[in-house]
């Protein structure tokens, strides 16, 4: 049964109304304007009962595709647990397609839901940090905030799509990065014409000034502290930044402010190093933190139940390592494929941690129930050979 939920009775459609109808055994599915829920939807919302799980879940239906659903009951879409309220933030202007805010005394964020940049305005000039391609016209929406130039640039590390859209800023700024983000940005710049490519950006202009340890940026009477992390968080490169007197922190792709961070830890090259970096973001006790990622800030909580999800995956992924055995799997594949054998003992412990921690935090952050099976097998890979 597919019904047409519209606003206001999508708030009179209870969690009850849905339970009875699973007991009933009708397939729900229910669809609001993006004026409800979640803020920063485009098209409409689907809500919809996950057999498996017996929670709901929610998918993004296309305008053009609603009408579809709502005359279709074949029509499908994948779906997962609906995210709470504190997973979102402000919706983007839609004139502009982005979110511009002052968070302390002349430091603003941009966003357009997903991705995050941040700006410091001085009687001197502007310092943007970071450029994702994906926020559309950056220099805009700085420019709707002050009439100072863009002078100076720092790239928070060397990943495409924080950075890639750089091009766009001038060629005369000053550009600042860790030493180890010059050297990656030099070498993919030589090596890739694609590169940004894919995530909707370009070639950037490489850094004029790089720091091994630490760096402090002081203009028109605002200061930027830029430390390195002593270990290795997300890739070689990946910067504190830090305004001190504003007690604002920037740091990128560690923690997702009301979401499970995205599919295998955000990329992070170093397991160890990713689990350990939560207390040294903590040590900052700053008031906002700039995550990189996601439609709201951060806070240190965040960066805390954080850290608690990953203790949880922690010892999900060692009780499975101590529970589940390579040998009977060995008996079912053989061993004269052991990239079969493998594979198939990958599954049951991905499957036997998941199973332990899911249920834990489908309720505390959204996309739990998506990516924990992939930061599962993360932690795996890292007890088994870290």
């Amino acid at each position: 049964i597919l019904m047409i939920v519209r606003p206001p009775l999508l708030r009179a459609f209870t969690a009850m109304a849905i339970a009875a109808s699973l007991a009933a055994g009708s397939t729900v599915a229910t669809v609001a304007t993006n004026a409800e829920l979640p803020p920063n939807a485009q098209g409409h919302v689907a809500i919809c009962p996950d057999a498996a799980t017996g929670g709901l879940q929610t998918v993004i239906v296309p305008s053009d595709e609603a009408e579809a659903l709502m005359t279709d009951t074949s029509a499908g879409a994948p779906c997962a647990v609906a995210p709470g309220a504190d997973a979102y933030g402000p919706m983007p202007d839609p004139d502009t397609g982005v979110h511009v805010g002052e968070i302390s005394d002349g430091i603003y964020w941009v966003t357009e839901g997903v991705y995050q940049a941040m700006l410091v305005v001085t009687d001197e000039g502007v310092i943007v940090v970071d450029a994702p391609p994906s926020i559309p016209n950056i220099p805009a929406a700085i420019a709707s905030v002050t009439d100072q130039p863009i002078t100076h640039v720092v790239y928070s590390h060397s990943h495409a799509d924080h950075i890639a859209g750089a091009g766009a800023y001038p060629e005369e700024a000053t550009y600042i990065a860790h030493a180890e983000t010059a050297h990656q940005l030099e070498s993919a710049l030589a090596a890739n014409p694609m590169w940004g490519a894919f995530v909707g950006g370009g070639a950037v202009p490489l850094p004029t000034e790089t720091f091994d340890d630490t760096y402090t940026l002081a203009l028109g009477g605002r200061t930027l502290e830029l430390s390195t992390p002593s270990v290795i968080a997300h890739e070689p490169g990946n910067i504190f930044i830090h305004a001190p007197e504003q007690s604002v922190l920037m740091v990128i792709d560690l923690i997702f402010p009301g979401w499970s961070p995205f599919k295998d830890l955000a990329q992070a090259e170093d397991v160890v190093g990713y689990l350990a970096v939560h207390e040294e973001i903590l040590a900052f006790d700053a008031d906002t933190i700039v995550t990189g990622h996601m439609g709201r800030l951060g806070t240190n909580e965040d960066v805390a139940i954080n850290a608690e999800y990953m203790t949880s995956i922690q010892q999900g992924a060692l009780n499975a390592l101590q529970s589940v055995a390579l040998e009977p799997i060995a008996a079912e594949t053989g061993f004269a494929n052991p990239w079969l054998l493998f594979d198939t003992y990958f599954d049951e412990l991905i499957a036997a941690c998941e199973a332990e921690v899911v249920p834990q935090w489908t309720d505390r952050l959204a996309g739990a129930d998506v990516f924990t099976a992939d930061h599962c097998y993360k932690i795996i890979e890292s007890l088994r050979i870290d």
